[in-house]
């Protein structure tokens, strides 16, 4: 899959499940290994699975691989290797304490994102109910 598509339905993957402050990151000129790092907040366990489960269901649906995910025992932070570009889905206290902006940040790309994406988590807030079902208005 074209790199511009692939971090492209990984926007749209987290988006559908109300990812928070959502960046990408061109990686480019520090590593061979990939060529993109996406990061998202989110706000419990159950949406870092959500998240990546949604992202390893829209890339396979558009044609693409997955070539691994770790960390969904805990679902504190969430990795998914799509090989030209790395996922990480984190909870706020996470993301804050590891700081990978700091490591990876250095070239932003520039995305459109929807609001809610560029939105910092609430602590408190779910934005992912353990009530809701598959037909409610929160996923579509």
């Amino acid at each position: 899959m074209e790199l511009h598509t692939l971090q492209r339905v990984v926007i749209d993957a987290l988006e559908d499940i109300k990812a928070q402050d959502v960046v990408v990151f061109d990686t480019t000129h520090l590593t061979n290994g990939f060529d993109r790092v996406i990061i998202a907040s989110a706000t419990n366990n159950r949406q870092t699975r959500a998240l990546a489960n949604n992202v390893r269901e829209k890339i396979k649906a558009n044609g693409g691989q997955v070539f691994g995910t770790e960390g969904e025992d805990t679902g504190e932070w969430v990795l998914v290797d799509l090989g030209d570009v790395v996922v990480h889905l984190m909870q706020p206290a996470i993301r804050e304490y590891y700081n990978l902006e700091e490591i990876w940040g250095g070239k932003p790309v520039h995305m459109k994102l929807n609001p809610h994406s560029l939105s910092k988590p609430v602590p408190g807030a779910d934005y992912f109910p353990q009530q809701a079902n598959a037909h409610s208005s929160l996923y579509h």
